[in-house]
């Protein structure tokens, strides 16, 4: 058991310690939203499973077969698309989530002291255990198709690192406006299905024209989406890497734009939740 002195002008100075302290808060607060999120639900965890075959099964029918847009190398196009929902599906929703995460726990920010920033960090990591899952789909669907992985496979606990980082920062960025501007939760749905259009899920970022590609990379989870598909797809996928760059540099600055900004906002949060 440890004491948690509160002094002036030492917030800064003690606040990530007081993270590494509270530790077990945040493992036991990640668990319930596991908990609570399947609890008294018609189908429980299978949603898990629902959710990414469900998507799967649209952008097949309509970009694959309909608009017969090419997939990367030899992979079959379901798998291509497959190998892109595993980040952004886990993007989609950890923003989701953690944009709300202050305002459900409303009544233990304002009575309990500890680092504020546990309890989006710990939906973002809830959402893990659906990609979890959908990770156990896309290797069904490659030992289905007879597409074995390749060594790139081993560089995936490092892009689930970046997806998590590129994850964090506009979720606490969106958390800490919901708190001040409650409107924002009509919002976060709407970033969630413009986002999905204008990143390389259902499409190669391939097809963006060259002059474009730059740009286009800006958006952080081109980077990431491309860095999945580079890992899994192996063979003639390729990255394009001044735009994997620029992702990582993107996801980088939306973090430490998140960061700074939950911090000065947080000492408010109990007065305004």
């Amino acid at each position: 058991m440890h004491r948690t002195v509160i002094k002036a002008g030492q917030t800064e100075k003690n606040y990530w310690r007081d993270l590494w302290k509270y530790r077990e808060l945040f493992f036991i607060l990640a668990w319930r939203d596991v908990t609570v999120r399947y609890k008294q639900t018609v189908v429980g965890a299978a949603w898990a499973l629902i959710q990414p075959l469900l998507t799967l099964a649209v952008f097949s029918v309509i970009f694959g077969l309909l608009a017969k847009l090419p997939s990367e190398g030899r992979a079959p196009y379901a798998l291509m698309v497959a190998a892109a929902q595993l980040p952004w599906q886990f993007f989609a929703n950890s923003l989701s989530s953690s944009s709300q995460s202050l305002v459900n726990n409303s009544q233990l920010i304002s009575k309990v002291y500890f680092p504020r920033l546990i309890i989006p960090a710990g939906s973002v990591v809830t959402s893990l255990i659906d990609f979890l899952i959908s990770f156990v789909i896309l290797l069904a669907m490659m030992v289905w198709f007879q597409f074995w992985p390749a060594e790139r496979m081993l560089v995936v606990p490092g892009l689930v690192l970046l997806a998590f980082l590129s994850s964090l920062g506009p979720g606490l960025l969106m958390t800490a406006l919901t708190v001040r501007y409650r409107d924002f939760r009509f919002v976060i749905p709407f970033i969630v299905q413009f986002g999905l259009y204008i990143s390389p899920v259902g499409f190669s970022s391939g097809i963006v024209p060259e002059e474009w590609r730059l740009l286009y990379s800006l958006n952080p989870m081109v980077g990431v989406i491309d860095g999945f598909r580079w890992a899994i797809l192996g063979g003639e996928s390729n990255i394009y890497w001044p735009g994997f760059t620029a992702s990582l540099a993107m996801s980088a600055l939306c973090l430490v734009v998140g960061v700074w900004y939950f911090r000065k906002t947080e000492r408010t949060f109990a007065d305004v939740i």
